[in-house]
């Protein structure tokens, strides 16, 4: 679910001569933000794309791979999420399921094909690299506003756009992170790049989201992303291909039994 509820009292009008101000904290103004960028984005239904993922080592060697992703929203809960691969031939097949959730743990199960069987991965296991590239198991889930507490930083500008600054700390148990940094685009409310710290608090990890294009006059979505690992000196590049949206996906592809049919 992508809603949230303003407690009372969240934030406090002041008249002045006959204009409402609106004073917020750091951190209201920074929970205003993500709901905004939560409530933009509602009622995309479904939708399904095509990727290109290129990992890049320390030094300068790549592998290819291709896989699909398919998103179902929920509205009584987090969103799920599939993803299945293409290539290479020793991963077809493979398939990731995501069950995201707000505060309790998101619930993942992996399908390997040589195994020949579904594992669930653990909370405590989601810090692992997804499929040896620089995404975590945890990076997988969709976005829900009370998975994290925010604050407000400041207002800056990124390649010519004009960007809120907010600081999102995980409100949910066993992140790999401490926090993260996040520009939001003032005119999309999407990110323009995430920074990643670690659990002890050294910056991991920034993804940057470049190529915005827009679906059904609403929905935005990046055709490219770019996850660097400061730490390893690895590098993760994901090219989308064209979205598409309400599509006929059911929600019994989106079951750990369906998994081992997802080739």
């Amino acid at each position: 679910m992508k809603t949230f509820t303003f407690a009372a009292g969240l934030v406090a009008a002041a008249w002045l001569g006959g204009l409402s101000v609106v004073a917020q904290t750091p951190e209201e103004r920074g929970l205003s933000i993500a709901v905004e960028t939560d409530t933009r984005d509602a009622g995309f239904e479904n939708w399904v794309a095509s990727a290109k993922m290129v990992l890049r080592d320390k030094q300068g060697g790549e592998a290819v791979r291709t896989f699909r992703m398919m998103t179902l929203e929920q509205k009584e809960d987090g969103d799920r999420t599939l993803v299945v691969f293409d290539k290479p031939a020793d991963l077809a097949g493979a398939a990731v399921l995501t069950y995201a959730h707000a505060l309790v743990p998101d619930d993942q199960w992996l399908y390997l094909p040589e195994v020949r069987r579904v594992k669930r991965i653990s909370a405590q296991n989601k810090a692992a690299l997804f499929m040896g590239s620089e995404f975590a198991y945890e990076d997988l889930s969709s976005f829900e506003v009370k998975k994290y507490r925010y604050k407000y930083l400041r207002d800056e500008t990124m390649d010519g756009q004009e960007c809120f600054v907010v600081e999102n700390t995980p409100a949910y148990a066993d992140s790999a992170y401490s926090k993260q940094i996040e520009w939001v685009d003032k005119k999309l409310y999407h990110p323009r790049r995430l920074d990643y710290f670690d659990r002890q608090g050294r910056l991991l990890k920034t993804m940057t989201f470049t190529g915005y294009q827009q679906y059904l006059g609403k929905h935005w979505r990046a055709s490219e992303q770019l996850m660097q690992n400061h730490q390893s000196g690895k590098a993760t590049q994901i090219v989308w291909g064209p979205y598409q949206f309400k599509t006929k996906l059911h929600e019994s592809e989106f079951t750990p039994e369906a998994l081992t049919r997802s080739r």
